[in-house]
């Protein structure tokens, strides 16, 4: 697996003296992926993982199933006898729109037949100093 380093900027490694307590729109993008499925000589997840890291996202990260079905309706489980390939690795990131557009576009460059999904989300970080629990209403 190659070496991804923590940027600076990484969501997960924001000290709270840091943060403002902004929060901040932007998306939840997710792509499905088989865990055989290669590019470049890599399994895609890390690919994935890797060009984004590259491109300046704070974080991602690779979840592998343990069970579920596609288009084709066959149900795959994680079994001690299941050929290895055969279930979906999630890889998401939580993103600005700019950087999800960018991630998109580079996938589509690379001509990589895809699944994906995009939601539109609100991200913080908790403040446990704060009087007040973050808030989940618009505009407060």
């Amino acid at each position: 697996m190659p070496d991804l380093k923590p940027r600076p900027s990484c969501a997960l490694h924001i000290s709270l003296k840091e943060y403002d307590g902004t929060t901040m729109n932007g998306s939840f993008l997710r792509f499905y992926v088989h865990e055989g499925h290669r590019h470049h000589h890599h399994p895609l997840w890390e690919w994935l993982l890797q060009e984004a890291n590259e491109l300046g996202i704070r974080g991602g990260s690779a979840f592998k199933a343990m069970a579920g079905f596609g288009r084709h309706h066959k149900l795959s489980e994680a079994k001690f006898f299941e050929l290895a390939g055969s279930l979906a690795v999630e890889v998401e990131f939580i993103v600005t729109d700019q950087e999800a557009q960018q991630l998109l576009s580079l996938v589509h460059r690379e001509k990589i037949p895809i699944f994906y999904s995009h939601i539109p989300a609100r991200f913080g970080v908790i403040d446990p100093e704060t009087t007040e629990p973050p808030s989940i209403t618009h505009g407060v």
